[in-house]
């Protein structure tokens, strides 16, 4: 059953339950992923015997969740931080979930909780990627708890025993894309109903669906482009740089940019400047990115009016980790690609907030200096970070994929009721 929540609706004063270990709890859950992410945590939750309320900011939120105890919330971002204390209170939670801390309603939501002490639990895309997710207490990305300090991880990770086996994941760009569409349609045919819905994300999603026919129309040429591309670096000396999405928090919340376009000027100009002048500087599309603004045009412009057009690259397609594994160096905002460079010995330079950009792991100097023979990252810091990432906020699985969200569900489950290790 569902149930519609707006400004005008008054509720009781319940107290929130404290949890205790090994009692059946109440979560409240939040925004999701596009897709079946919360429906199924829902179903696992409610297996396991703990209470399950799911808040639906749109239609979107709405189709996936076809689960009982959904709430409409109807009113706007102003009203939303009393009508969801109001809501611990008469659900009695005692955790709440919600996947990305940036969103306007969980940016809003948390600080609340955080008052009336209830835990916050945040899913994120994971820190190393792939076969990873992120679940994280609190906060995630620039909003972690996690320190940066180097000696910190050396030691934490001394007291932890080895990691349970880890293998890959299986994980659909078909059934990505499928999910999206789907929650996309029923958010805009759904409108009328959440008429103070307002996404996070900056573009109306007939915008962004324009933007996605743009660049499924040009994926044969972008691709023979990238292939011939990546035939032409073999042998040559190159750094990379992966670009993020524009509407990504991480760029709004958690770095010194106005968006990717004003990173890509600081990075091509700062290239031009200082790099060997044997050296490419290879810009890598996110594979995520919607087309709706051409960033090989953007990238192209920046290049010519800096002078150095003809050693910047773009790479539309393809797979990031061959191209990382021969790259001299990366340059990052804050993507987890990052991590991706870090676990192969590739230098990395962040520009943004980043939990992984620790001293002597990734380059502690400024931009300038790195295109000259920047130090590889330190293999006993990293191996550190890594084994205490995967003990404090990382869980084996993915999003796309049965036996990955199965895998999900399970050791999120596990970390919610304190069971802290569980093998693949």
């Amino acid at each position: 059953m569902h149930q519609t929540i707006t400004p005008s609706q008054k509720t009781g004063g319940l107290k929130a339950a404290d949890a205790l270990p090994g009692e059946k709890r109440t979560f409240l859950l939040l925004q999701g992923l596009m897709g079946c992410l919360f429906r199924r945590l829902g179903q696992g939750l409610i297996r396991a015997g703990h209470t399950v309320h799911k808040v639906n900011f749109n239609g979107g939120d709405r189709m996936f969740w076809r689960l009982p105890n959904g709430i409409d919330y109807l009113g706007g971002l102003e009203e939303w931080p009393a009508e969801f204390e109001r809501l611990i209170h008469d659900l009695g939670v005692t955790d709440v979930v919600l996947f990305g801390d940036c969103r306007d309603h969980h940016l809003l939501a948390t600080p609340v909780a955080r008052k009336l002490g209830i835990t916050i639990h945040v899913f994120e895309e994971g820190y190393i990627r792939p076969d990873w997710v992120t679940l994280e207490q609190g906060g995630v990305n620039g909003h972690s708890s996690l320190p940066r300090d180097p000696e910190w991880y050396l030691e934490t990770a001394a007291s932890l025993p080895p990691p349970a086996p880890h293998g890959k994941i299986p994980s659909s760009f078909r059934r990505r894309a499928w999910e999206a569409v789907v929650y996309n349609t029923a958010d805009v045919l759904t409108r009328w109903h959440y008429k103070n819905w307002t996404n996070h994300r900056p573009w109306h999603p007939l915008v962004e669906g324009v933007g996605w026919m743009q660049k499924l129309n040009r994926r044969q040429n972008d691709e023979q482009d990238s292939q011939a591309l990546i035939g032409r670096l073999e042998g040559k000396r190159y750094f990379l740089f992966p670009l993020q999405l524009d509407s990504d928090a991480q760029i709004r919340l958690h770095s010194p940019f106005a968006g990717v376009a004003h990173a890509l000027k600081l990075v091509i100009n700062s290239f031009a400047a200082h790099a060997p002048a044997d050296m490419r500087l290879v810009v890598k599309e996110h594979p995520l990115d919607n087309g709706v603004r051409n960033w090989r045009q953007v990238t192209t412009d920046i290049a010519a009016v800096a002078g150095v057009g003809d050693r910047v690259d773009f790479l539309a397609r393809g797979k990031i980790e061959p191209i990382t594994r021969g790259a001299q160096g990366m340059v990052t905002i804050n993507s987890t690609s990052g991590t991706l460079a870090l676990a192969e010995g590739i230098p990395v330079k962040v520009l943004g907030l980043a939990v992984f950009d620790v001293p002597g792991i990734t380059f502690d100097g400024d931009l300038d200096a790195f295109w000259n023979n920047p130090p590889a990252p330190d293999k006993a810091a990293y191996a550190a970070f890594y084994r205490v990432l995967v003990d404090r906020c990382l869980i084996p699985g993915g999003f796309f994929s049965e036996p990955a969200l199965d895998m999900v569900v399970r050791h999120a489950i596990a970390r919610f009721e304190g069971v802290h290790q569980l093998s693949g």
